[in-house]
Order: structure tokens, then C-alpha cells, then sequence
């Protein structure tokens, strides 16, 4: 009678604390411009769409100078990976990967264009029944262009929410089916993984991450008061 060797596992570290921070930052901001335009409560409602604005920011610019797993280049794929990976998406082994997989990277890009152009979009966008609330660059465009701007700010709030509920799902898929917890790395910064996966190399890069983020709010500060 045969007996199964446990797989050995250890404990590396994959999230560094400035992708973690954007994560939860983000899934905080995003639901309080789902709240404060439920109530009207525009105010607020700009205030955390020039955050998402900087965090999107910050995320782009850290997809270049970040740490490893931080990086587009270490986990977006061309088109064969992406169908390859797709192939064992339903069986019930979880992957051995470090960070996001090809189907991952997807998400991360979709979402952050979509962010991206939800943000810049409420910048020009005005209020359609009153036209008493307005973004802080409504001004630079004619009232029927501002409109438009609206129209399509109010089409992709809509879009947010469908992908926002995708990721959840997959997160749940892969909890139940895969027996693998995708929330809680992205909340310590580690993941058990095989003995055989390489670990990352993941710098501390504090100090540079503060100047980006700096960087990226000052830039939205200027847009929104300057132009």
C-alpha cells in the first residue's frame, strides 16, 4: 500500500506593504463613491475620486519601479499564456504561482483602466437635472460635452461593479474548489507555496514608494485646482 508524501511548503513573502496598502485603500475608496452617490453626498464623493485618481496613478507608475511581483512585466502574458492557464482553471489544483497569474493580470489591468477612466471622466462631468454639481474640470468644455462626460462616468460606474463582482467570485471559486486563500496574502504579504517555487526578491522600497505616491497626489492636487 502506497503512502502520499506530504508536498513541502514554506512560508514567502509576495506582497510588498505599498501594493497592499493600494488594494484595500482602493476596495475602501471605490465603495465610498458607490455610498456617496447613492446619498447625494457629492462633496465627499469628489474628495475620494481624486484618491482613486492618485492611488491609480500611483499603482502605474509602480507597475514600473516597484518591487518584483509589483511589476506589469512579472505577471502580464501574451495570449498563449493566458489560454494555457485557462485550460486548468476549473480543476481543483491550485497553481504554484508567485503574485498574479496571466487570467490575474487581466483584472488588474481592467480594472485599473476602467478606474482610471471613471475618475478622469467625473473630472469633466456635470449634473444633468440640476446642474449644481459638477466635476472641477467641467469648465474647461461646452455643457452638451460635459453631459457626455456624465453619461459615459455613470455607464462606467456600472462596469466597476460587474468586474468588482467577477473578483469576488473567482476569490470564492478558488477558496471552495481550490482550497487556496487568495485574500489573506494580500493582507500579510505572504503565501505558503512549494519548496520548489523560486521566492521572489522582494526589496524594500519604502522611501521610493512614499515619493511616487507623493508625486502621484500632488500631480491630481494641481489638475484639480489649477486647470
Amino acid at each position: 500500500m502506497s503512502r502520499t508524501v506530504p508536498l513541502e511548503v514554506r512560508n514567502v513573502r509576495v506582497w510588498d506593504l505599498p501594493i497592499r496598502l493600494f488594494h484595500w485603500l482602493v476596495v475602501v475608496l471605490v465603495a465610498t463613491q458607490f455610498l456617496t452617490a447613492e446619498f447625494n453626498a457629492w462633496e465627499l464623493h469628489k474628495l475620494s475620486g481624486y484618491c482613486v485618481l492618485a492611488l491609480v496613478l500611483f499603482r502605474i507608475v509602480w507597475g514600473f519601479t516597484g518591487t518584483h511581483t509589483a511589476r506589469f512585466a512579472s505577471f502580464v502574458r501574451g495570449p498563449s499564456a493566458i489560454r494555457a492557464y485557462a485550460r486548468g482553471f476549473w480543476s481543483r489544483t491550485a497553481e504554484q504561482a508567485i503574485g498574479h497569474n496571466p487570467m490575474g493580470a487581466l483584472s488588474v489591468l481592467g480594472m485599473l483602466l476602467l478606474l482610471l477612466a471613471q475618475t478622469c471622466t467625473g473630472l469633466f462631468a456635470m449634473d444633468r437635472d440640476t446642474g449644481l454639481v459638477s466635476g472641477p474640470l467641467s469648465h474647461l468644455v461646452s455643457e452638451d460635452v460635459s453631459f457626455q462626460f456624465t453619461a459615459i462616468h455613470e455607464f462606467l460606474s456600472g462596469v466597476v461593479q460587474i468586474l468588482i463582482a467577477l473578483h469576488v467570485l473567482v476569490i470564492a471559486y478558488y477558496a471552495m474548489r481550490k482550497r487556496e486563500n487568495l485574500v489573506w496574502p494580500m493582507i500579510v504579504g505572504k503565501k505558503h507555496v512549494a519548496a520548489s517555487v523560486e521566492a521572489p526578491a522582494i526589496a524594500n522600497y519604502t522611501a521610493r514608494a512614499l515619493i511616487v505616491a507623493v508625486l502621484a497626489a500632488l500631480f491630481v492636487v494641481l489638475i484639480v485646482t489649477r486647470l
